[in-house]
Parts: C-alpha cells; structure tokens; sequence
C-alpha cells in the first residue's frame, strides 16, 4: 500500500522549503572594521631620511710639492692645534736634464754672462760720466765765486750731476741683477743625478684641535703641493642635513622643532631647525624622477651626553614638526573619501553605514582632524570598499 502525506504535513514542509530559501536569499551585512572616534594629540610632520655631519671641517694638504712620508694617524685619532704633526712632507728633487735641456741650460748661463759683461760696461760708462759732471760742477762754482757765470747755469750743471747719479746707482742695480740671473741659470744646470739631500722635511701640524676624521692619503707617495692629506673636525660639534622636497621645504619654519629617530639609539633626540638653505639642486630618485631637493639643517637640542655615540656620516630618520596639538577630534585617515569636493565618512547607526560630509583640518599620513561633521563616541568604518554603500546593513568584521 502506497504512503501518502497528509495535507496538513505537505503544506508545513512546503512552508520550511520557502522559508530557508528565503533566508538564503536574503542580503547579508557587509563586514567591515570599525572604528570609534575620540579626542587625542595629532601631529603635522614632514618625514625624511638625512645624516649627520661635522659642522666645521679642515682638510689639510700639503703645503709643497716633495714626498710625503707615511701618515700614522689613524681616523679617530686626537690632534691639537699646533702641536700634533699631520704629515712630513720631503720637498721634491729637481728634475734630471736631459740633452737638450742640458744644452738649453748652458745656453742660458752664458746669456745671463754676456748680460753682466754689458750691465759692467752700462756702469762703467756712467762712472765716467757722472764724474765728468762733478767736476764740471766744481768748475762752474769756482767761476761763480769770480761772478764770471750766472746762476742759472750753475744749477744747470748740478741738475745734470746729480741725474748722472741716479742713472749710476740704476746701472749698478743692473749689475746685481745680471749676477742673480747668472747664479739662477747655474742653478738650473745643476745635476741631481745620485743626489737626494733636499734640506729637512717640512713638517705640516694640525690646525685645529679635533680628530682625524679622514685620512685621505696613508702611503708615502709623490704629491703636488696642495694635496688633501687629512680630514679633521671636532665630533663634539655634529649637525644633521636632511635634504627635503623644496615643495616641503617651504613649509618648514627657522627654529622649528625636529625628532631625530632611527639613529640605533633607544630613545629619539630632539633639535631645532637652524637653517633652511636658500639654494636648491637636483637629485634623481630611486625611480629615476629628477627632484629639486633643498637641504635643511638641524642642530641637536639635547645635552651631547645622549648622541655621543653618532658619529660624522651617520644615518638619521628627522621629523620636522608643522603642527600639532593635544585635543583634537580626530579619525584615521583610512576612513576618509572624496564626495565630489568633499570629504565625507560612513558613520555606523543602528547597523547600517550612513554617509556623512566631515570638514578636516589638519592631517598627516594615518590620522586627521575633524572640524565639524561628527562627535566624539561615534562608530565610523575604516578603509570602506564598495560594498558599503549608502544604508547598507554592516557588521564588524571578526
């Protein structure tokens, strides 16, 4: 015999049927996160990598051309002013003559003979001249006191005397610098061949008082006179240079406070803004994007006790504070979209997400402030995709 439902049963099954798939059937809340909206601090920065740097470098160098002995100091190394010997430099040989040069330099000598020869006879010439003159001159006076030549005539002669003077003591002065010409060119034909005594080596001291902070040149080596040998500074005396966006530069105000972080320490330094530099270069990027970047110079405001160990050249993150504030109504700035020319978040009521134009103040890259638009205690949601619409039903994500 065949089973058959009774009505009463078929209708209460057909009944849970339509009703599960309704259920199925029916939207369910988007997840999300969310997010509750509070008083707290905010802060304005401009973040950038930069470096530390001795504010006042020296570079020594050699001060003649010669060879330089082999520098002991080591970088790190103590100097003080005067006192401490940076490097010994032995002047240089003269250089060896070769044919021609020889021929040159003998050439020269008998020139520079030939010259005292003429410069002798120059002098000698106005030797006689200028006592023919005088006694002329004498002459004249003798026959001045007869009254048997005028005055005019007297003084005539004596003009040309003492002229014949000078021009004596001009051929004399001829004579010694023919000499000095003659001992150059001598000089210069000397033969350095087997000869290597070219006097002491001059000794080149620090000029200030530091430490060696770069030893350019270590081996003993032939230079020319202005070499770098040595860097020198004082470690005590640090400054950072961090090299900004001019774009940011712009907005960073002399005096302005920084925190130093990243530097391998366990607490973060702070400083002051000394200098914004009034020149700008260009920098290309990581990506290859040519950048006008301004550097910016901070100094430490903490005692030197906290960054002494920082070095020169040392690797430091700066946050240059534009703003900030203790009580501020603010959200992340994650929840925040554009609604045309405004900004707007979607506030949680009674689980569903309700859009709401805000006006925002300040802000940086993770919070904003709110200038009107919410209250504090109120849910919004973060990051909202495109499922959260306008009244949509939401739910917190787990």
């Amino acid at each position: 015999m065949a089973f058959r439902l009774k009505r009463p049963l078929w209708w209460l099954a057909g009944a849970a049927i339509v009703f599960a798939i309704g259920v199925a059937l029916r939207p369910q809340p988007v997840p999300a996160d969310f997010a509750t909206v509070g008083h707290g601090s905010l802060m304005v920065t401009i973040d950038e990598e930069g470096e530390t740097r001795v504010r006042d470098r020296f570079v020594v160098s050699a001060p003649v051309s010669g060879r330089v002995l082999r520098i002991g100091l080591e970088p790190g190394d103590p100097v003080r002013r005067g006192e401490t010997v940076i490097a010994s430099v032995q002047p240089a040989l003269p250089p060896l003559l070769d044919r021609r040069a020889r021929d040159e330099a003998e050439a020269r000598v008998s020139a520079a003979q030939a010259a005292i020869d003429r410069a002798r006879a120059t002098r000698d010439r106005a030797q006689i001249e200028r006592d023919l003159a005088w006694a002329d001159v004498k002459r004249q006076r003798e026959l001045d006191q007869g009254g048997l030549v005028s005055q005019e005539r007297l003084e005539s002669v004596q003009t040309g005397a003492r002229a014949l003077d000078e021009a004596l003591r001009a051929a004399e002065s001829g004579v010694r610098a023919a000499e000095y010409e003659l001992q150059a060119a001598r000089a210069a034909l000397t033969d350095t061949a087997g000869r290597r005594d070219t006097g002491p080596p001059v000794a080149v001291r620090a000029p200030v008082t530091g430490v060696v902070l770069r030893r350019l040149r270590e081996s003993e080596a032939i230079v020319p006179a202005g070499e770098p040998l040595v860097e020198l500074g004082d470690p005590q005396n640090l400054e950072v240079v961090a090299d900004l966006l001019s774009t940011d530069a712009v907005r960073v105000p002399a005096g302005g406070r920084v925190l130093i972080e990243g530097w391998g320490g366990d607490r973060t330094l702070h400083g002051l803004v000394r200098r914004v530099e009034p020149s700008g270069f260009t920098k290309v990027s990581a990506l290859g994007v040519e950048e006008q970047r301004v550097n910016v110079l901070v100094d430490f405001e903490d005692p030197a006790a906290a960054w002494q160990a920082l070095g020169d050249g040392y690797r430091v993150e700066i946050r240059v504070i534009l703003w900030e504030r203790d009580d501020v109504l603010k959200v992340a700035t994650n929840s925040l979209f554009r609604v045309g020319d405004q900004w707007a978040v979607y506030v949680v009521e009674d689980g569903r997400a309700r859009r709401r134009s805000v006006r925002v103040g300040q802000r940086n890259g993770l919070e904003a402030e709110i200038l009107s638009g919410l209250e504090a205690g109120e849910q919004i949601i973060l990051h909202p995709g495109d499922l959260v619409q306008d009244g949509a039903a939401v739910a917190a994500r787990s």
